[in-house]
């Protein structure tokens, strides 16, 4: 069983980010609490990709957080990355499960129940479920699907736990919690706001809250 703590997953958009820096903006939420992070850029080619991942490797050495990299495989490898993150059109689980090895997390993105309950837990070690609200960080998602539909998603891909994205904010911990997920993925929330470690103190706190 691999270890690793999806609770405050921060996924970087290099865009909103672009005011601090991708990697500043990972250390600073690091320090503010994030648990796992996510090199998403959909318009790097796979050298930036590499290039980015090994400086936030580098910035992240030590604090316990884990760099998972965006459908990139060949840069997940390279940088040396904890984990892989996939989406249903990206790859399918089995190709991805190859090219990583048995270490590397994988992490697979569900929008439906079908997806969900199709999931299996002896290739993927996460989800990501949603989005749960529209968001403009994505411009191409499926329809949201709210807490009630998170609540289906996660109890569909049981047991393989599930970390909620798309809108999410500090104000929705108790429900994203509440619906069984067993963290948060954000973007706007941390990435672009004028003190990245700041907002992610918020958002951790609230974690610490619902967990108590």
């Amino acid at each position: 069983m691999k270890d690793f703590d999806l609770s405050l997953y921060l996924v970087l958009n290099p865009d909103l980010c672009a005011g601090t820096g991708v990697v500043e903006t990972a250390r600073l939420a690091v320090a503010g609490g994030a648990t796992m992070v996510q090199l998403r850029d959909k318009h790097a080619d796979t050298i930036r990709m590499i290039e980015t991942g090994r400086a936030l490797k580098q910035a992240l050495d030590g604090t316990g957080a884990l760099l998972i990299v965006n459908d990139d495989v060949e840069a997940a490898i390279a940088i040396g990355a904890d984990g892989l993150h996939i989406g249903q059109e990206d790859m399918d689980a089995m190709r991805a499960r190859v090219m990583i090895g048995p270490e590397m997390i994988l992490g697979l993105s569900v929008e439906s129940e079908a997806l969900a309950t199709a999931v299996d837990p002896g290739l993927v070690d996460y989800t990501g479920v949603g989005p749960v609200f529209a968001t403009p960080t994505k411009a191409d998602h499926k329809q949201p699907i709210g807490f009630d539909g998170l609540a289906r998603l996660v109890k569909a891909a049981s047991p393989v736990p599930s970390v909620a994205i798309g809108g999410l904010k500090a104000d929705h911990v108790a429900q994203v919690f509440a619906a069984g997920a067993q963290g948060l993925a954000v973007v706007s929330a941390i990435c672009g706001t004028p003190d990245p470690e700041a907002a992610t103190r918020r958002i951790a706190a609230e974690i610490r809250k619902v967990r108590a």
